[in-house]
């Protein structure tokens, strides 16, 4: 099977131009292909996920990934899927977010002379001149085509900003100048970029003719990859600081069981012969499915060390009576005591179980909370600091764990 057949067969691959042409760069090595990354946030998060797989399987089979950091389109946000304008950052926090962003990115891609490069928009974008540009590449671009793209339709009912609406220009340009001055023939993206992508496409054929070499590809579920970074709780950051190995791993255990299947052969690297024969599987088998899923990817972002306490923690967890060392922790020092005491709601806030007491209270009082596996439902419960001589475990709902301790 070849690598192209692989990604298909993964379920990676949605859309495509010159299907012909992309199969002959990626199988023999020959693809030197981009993908996008917006430095929204100082970590990435598992809506990455997926490009962060592919990058690597393409390295994998000898294509050279470019990491494109959005430093310059950062500063304009990406309308795509929303239904709000993007709050605007300083130079200094998309540079930092930048730095953290290569950073966690070593894990999946090897970066270095002829292997994966990192790079910034803001490098040619801040420095473009609006005249020239409007000359040179907006006389490329139908404002009727662009009205009707995908990626601008919900932020037409509230209105787009004109700032927003270059967006499309600027990711164009990108491809544009990634395939002049890098060698890139290639972009993939999520299946709410194919207009976006596709303006880097036609913009680099009506710059430099019909045989310019430029390819795009789109990700099957890049769109539901970026609800993946979603949960009840907030996003699941690959930052082992904001969502620790554990909860990492947890986030995956809980998969659907409709999903469960398609996560493992699209996220992991376990042969496909292996999954085709999970196919069949169901009741029971399907924990067990969710135990490779949530080991496989934790090991993969955090280590099979991690990896492996993260699990034997999920397992005595939920066996009952069992270590709790390695399980999401909150430390509590006596300035959170008032008269010797703490109230459950303050609890539940400091360690971010709930995003306000008035959040707190509703999931007591609809007994979606026990601590040390007794539930309670009374909003005013406290506990005294002798309570806390063994720690306290406070759980919500059937799946999450909690370990509160005392200072020492």
């Amino acid at each position: 099977m070849t690598i192209y057949d692989e990604l298909v067969a993964r379920g990676l691959i949605a859309q495509v131009t010159d299907e012909e042409e992309i199969k002959s760069l990626i199988n023999e090595g020959k693809a030197v292909f981009y993908i996008g990354f917006d430095p929204t946030a100082d970590s990435l998060h598992v809506g990455h996920f997926m490009a962060l797989c592919l990058m690597k399987r393409l390295q994998m089979a000898g294509n050279r990934p470019i990491a494109l950091i959005g430093g310059g389109t950062g500063y304009i946000g990406d309308p795509s899927g929303r239904t709000d304008m993007r709050s605007m950052m300083t130079p200094e926090q998309i540079q930092h977010n930048c730095d953290c962003f290569k950073e966690q990115m070593s894990r999946f891609i090897e970066f270095g002379e002829g292997k994966a490069q990192m790079v910034n928009n803001a490098d040619w974008l801040l420095g473009l001149n609006y005249i020239d540009m409007l000359r040179d590449v907006g006389a490329c671009f139908s404002v009727n085509n662009m009205l009707r793209a995908e990626c601008y339709k919900q932020r037409m009912e509230k209105g787009l900003s004109f700032l927003e609406f270059n967006y499309m220009i600027m990711q164009s340009y990108d491809f544009y100048h990634l395939y002049q001055h890098y060698g890139c023939n290639m972009q993939f993206g999520g299946d709410d970029q194919w207009s976006n992508m596709l303006g880097g496409t036609e913009l680099i054929r009506k710059k430099l003719g019909k045989d310019a070499y430029a390819m795009t590809i789109t990700l099957l579920l890049n769109s539901e990859g970026k609800k993946m970074g979603k949960t009840v709780g907030g996003a699941v950051w690959l930052d082992p600081k904001k969502t620790s190995p554990y909860e990492f791993y947890q986030y995956w255990r809980n998969v659907g069981d409709a999903d469960v299947l398609k996560c493992i052969r699209m996220l992991t690297f376990l042969p496909l012969e292996q999954i085709d024969e999970m196919d069949a599987w169901e009741g029971s088998q399907l924990n067990t499915a969710k135990e490779i899923l949530a080991y496989e990817l934790t090991k993969l972002v955090h280590g099979e060390q991690e990896a492996e306490k993260a699990q034997q923690t999920a397992r005595a967890i939920f066996a009952g009576g069992g270590d709790s060392e390695n399980m999401p922790s909150t430390t509590l020092s006596s300035n959170d005591f008032n008269n010797g005491k703490i109230g459950l709601l303050s609890m539940m806030v400091k360690a971010g179980l709930a995003a306000s007491n008035g959040e707190a209270r509703r999931l007591v009082q609809q007994g979606g909370v026990s601590v040390d596996d007794n539930k309670v439902t009374d909003p005013s419960f406290s506990l005294n600091q002798e309570a806390f001589a063994n720690g306290v475990i406070v759980k919500k709902g059937k799946k999450v764990f909690h370990k509160f301790v005392l200072e020492v």
